[in-house]
């Protein structure tokens, strides 16, 4: 059976080659505005608050994992209460490598490992847009396997750490992005997946997204009636079924384009359009450009992108 969630994962692309070690001590507040990539944070022992746009407060706790597919501002503060005179713009580095927030003569009360990952697909904020907004994992056995792994590894000298803990990292992305159906997370695919029916109706998207779907033809894959389809899903998945679609076949079409180099007639009857001329209008007014341009200027090479390391930029994010 074709799955969603791995089409979505294998065109994002994700690679986690930025990332360091944190902890703090006593009062401390961290606040970041306008970062913009994927934002991770595994807590290795301790405690933390995180509050992120749009969020509730969050308490992390030890073995907790979160992900924020596009961070844009959060803060982060110690567990014990905080203010404008705590705030920290630069982390001492210590000498065994962490970067500390708040008292450096104390003793932790929180070690985390944090940092930006990156969705290596040029398509990366289109598909970034069907996953949740914000990704907390707790109470995961295997996620917790990994989060030890990621813990024991960050610590050593062994050789080849720092490939060893990116490896790391991007397996316990994959996972925290797979546990967040049954766990905390905002509307997304993910939670439209962990919905029996509603997944029903995404897994026909992705099988045949060249059929001319309907609301009502989905709703009746999904066995709802079409207006509690179209709530549920919208509830769910944060956006209205045929916005969902034309994002998937959006994605699906940049994605041959670049990558199979596919005739602009063969795409157009492989998302479902009746002609080339009626998706290059489509494609154009949600890409930005017509697809003939987007493929000659689009080169896909699997590299990295050549961009700056986001940690340096994000200057005292913990």
């Amino acid at each position: 059976m074709l799955d969603p969630f791995a089409q979505v994962v294998t065109l994002l692309q994700p690679a986690a080659p930025f990332s360091k070690r944190g902890s703090g001590a006593g009062r401390w507040i961290v606040r970041r505005s306008q970062v913009g990539g994927p934002f991770y944070c595994a807590i290795l022992e301790g405690g933390c608050r995180l509050e992120a746009e749009g969020h509730d407060e969050i308490v992390l706790m030890e073995g907790d994992f979160l992900l924020i597919p596009s961070a844009q501002n959060f803060t982060m503060t110690s567990l014990l209460p905080a203010s404008a005179k705590d705030i920290v713009s630069t982390p001492v580095l210590l000498p065994n490598g962490e970067h500390r927030l708040g008292s450096v003569d104390d003793p932790p009360d929180v070690r985390l490992l944090l940092g930006y990952c990156i969705f290596r697909s040029p398509d990366a904020t289109l598909l970034a847009s069907l996953l949740p907004k914000l990704v907390h994992v707790r109470g995961v056995n295997r996620l917790a396997t990994l989060m030890q792994l990621v813990s024991d590894e960050s610590r050593a000298q062994r050789p080849a750490r720092d490939v060893v803990l990116e490896r790391l990292l991007e397996v316990l992305l994959i996972e925290a992005l797979r546990s967040g159906g049954i766990t905390d997370t905002s509307p997304g695919l993910l939670r439209g997946l962990a919905d029996e029916r509603l997944a029903t109706a995404i897994r026909r998207m992705h099988e045949s997204p060249n059929r001319p779907w309907t609301v009502a033809q989905l709703a009746n894959e999904a066995t709802l009636s079409r207006s509690a389809f179209y709530e549920r899903f919208g509830r769910a998945v944060g956006m209205a079924p045929m916005e969902y679609l034309l994002a998937w076949r959006m994605a699906l079409a940049k994605d041959l384009l670049r990558r199979e180099k596919a005739s602009i007639a063969d795409v157009a009857e492989r998302v479902g359009y009746s002609s080339a001329s009626t998706f290059s209008v489509a494609f154009a007014r949600h890409v930005g450009v017509p697809p003939a341009r987007y493929a000659r200027d689009t080169e896909y090479d699997g590299a990295l992108p050549a961009e700056a390391n986001p940690l340096a930029e994000a200057g005292a994010t913990a």
